[in-house]
């Protein structure tokens, strides 16, 4: 049921709740699929941070900045539209060179899309997979495309998450069994760090420490998160919705949020 026109679809929730053991104490539709929207950028940063402790890479390597990509369709290019990204900084550096730490973190805090083409370009969609099989996901869950990919998404490549395996995935992080703890300290305070604030923190006590990352796009808001209370253990919460009202969806997260919140 995964499409990114919307207009016909069912309205569908789907949530997970756990600690960091990853056993959940609340789920709904955890292997209902979902498109992706920005929750891909999450394992693509995972993956650079994964060849940064193995010394294949710097984080601090001068990395071109350029709007256009090869597809993952074999001898297909496409090139991105800057109206569909929220971050302007990444663009202004189109003809430069910007260190690829950088671009890791602005595909996270400010959801930046070429940010994330370009670190998606330099890990490549093998290392990506790579994270999602040691995080013990499920084939629901597939990065098989960067972000404004037409021709990809026209052979009907999709990026697909469940809220099971996007669970999976924090769990993982959080607790430190996918990177090293230098890179887990700098990828979750990464998401600390987040811009977009208006969904689950907004359903989680203000004294809590919040990591998240959102993703939209048209019909579609999720947002999941690693939440520090001031007291009791680390938890890990994801919702996506797809086919709700756009206006209303992040309320909705919120709302939500705090339904499980009130659960623990």
């Amino acid at each position: 049921m995964v499409s990114t026109s919307l207009a016909d679809v069912e309205p569908l929730v789907s949530t997970w709740l756990s600690g960091l053991d990853g056993i959940p104490t609340q789920a709904q539709n955890v292997n209902q699929q979902h498109y992706a929207a920005s929750l891909m950028k999450v394992p693509v940063a995972i993956a650079a941070y994964r060849l940064r402790d193995r010394g294949l890479l710097s984080l601090d390597e001068p990395t071109p900045v350029h709007p256009d990509f090869d597809s993952a369709v074999e001898g297909e290019r496409f090139e991105m539209d800057q109206a569909e990204d929220q971050d302007p900084e990444t663009w202004a550096a189109v003809g430069s060179s910007l260190p690829l730490g950088d671009l890791v973190r602005r595909s996270l805090i400010v959801s930046g899309n070429l940010a994330a083409n370009l670190v998606l370009e330099r890990v490549g969609l093998d290392q990506v997979a790579d994270v999602l099989e040691e995080a013990e996901v499920t084939p629901m869950t597939t990065v098989s495309r960067g972000i404004e990919d037409a021709p990809a998404r026209e052979a009907g490549l999709q990026n697909l998450v469940t809220a099971n395996d996007m669970g999976k995935v924090l769990t993982k992080l959080a607790s430190g069994r996918l990177l090293s703890p230098e890179s887990t300290a700098e990828l979750t305070g990464a998401l600390v760090d987040q811009h977009y604030r208006d969904a689950i923190p907004l359903g989680v006590p203000e004294d809590a420490v919040v990591g998240n990352k959102t993703g939209w796009v048209d019909g579609v808001r999720h947002d999941m998160a690693i939440i520090h209370p001031s007291e009791g253990d680390p938890q890990v919460m994801v919702v996506l919705t797809t086919g709700l009202d756009d206006d209303e969806s992040e309320f909705r997260i919120s709302e939500v949020a705090r339904y499980l919140w009130s659960t623990l």
